[in-house]
């Protein structure tokens, strides 16, 4: 009996299905190979981790250690800066008092403000007792002083006068006027300080005159003398800032 050849075509089909699962098992034992080099080249070792470990606990050592010196710092940080209430009012204020002569007046500044330091002439505390009848408050009765300024001549030591700069009527800083008759405040003027804002005059104890606008006596601040240093802001009863 004559046994055909089993068709061309299905020969053919059966080389090519061959031929495609040979690629297929070709390019999936590929794929296998290349995954697993992936995985493997992939793969952090127990080195590469203690490394990881040993970074990350430095860089939290470190930060904590930063931190708690920083906050260690904050008292002493602290002891370094002036209280609360000294910051209010001001650090006290220094003059060397030898430098002002007598007749003259110096300015310092204290809590943002102008001081007046004058030192007066012997002539100069005479008259202060000279024109009490032309004051509005002569004993300093309504106004602000320490209770060891609360004389006539408002004063801790008769021959320097301490005051504070500012005008008791609107804030404006009175000028200086020590000459006795000056020509814009008449021969009756004694001398003291005017103030050319509103025409308020003082005399050279601070103390206002009627018919100023002013009401009050210019302030005299907390003060002492130490020697021929003048301290302004610690008083003088007290001997702490004021």
């Amino acid at each position: 009996m004559y046994n055909a050849p089993p068709p061309a075509g299905r020969k053919l089909h059966s080389r090519a299905h061959d031929a495609r699962a040979g690629e297929v098992r070709g390019w999936s034992g590929s794929k296998t190979r290349e995954s697993e080099l992936t995985v493997q080249n992939g793969v952090i070792t127990d080195d590469e981790v203690d490394s990881s470990r040993r970074k990350f606990l430095t860089t939290a050592t470190v930060a904590t250690g930063a931190v708690g010196a920083a906050f260690a710092l904050v008292p002493f940080v602290s002891s370094w800066q002036p209280s609360e209430r000294a910051r209010a009012l001001g650090a006290p204020a220094e003059l060397d008092l030898t430098k002002v002569e007598p007749g003259q007046m110096a300015i310092i500044t204290w809590r943002k403000q102008q001081i007046y330091v004058v030192h007066r002439t012997p002539q100069m505390v005479e008259t202060l007792a000279q024109h009490d009848g032309q004051l509005k408050d002569p004993k300093s009765e309504n106004s602000v002083q320490p209770e060891y300024a609360k004389n006539e001549a408002r004063s801790l030591k008769p021959e320097y006068l301490v005051l504070v700069g500012v005008c008791t009527h609107l804030g404006c800083l009175p000028k200086q006027r020590f000459q006795p008759g000056a020509a814009e405040l008449g021969p009756s003027w004694p001398g003291g300080f005017f103030c050319p804002c509103h025409g308020s005059r003082f005399d050279m104890a601070g103390r206002v005159f009627q018919g100023s606008p002013a009401s009050v006596n210019l302030v005299v601040p907390p003060y002492t003398i130490e020697g021929n240093k003048l301290i302004v802001g610690v008083d003088a009863t007290e001997k702490g800032v004021a």
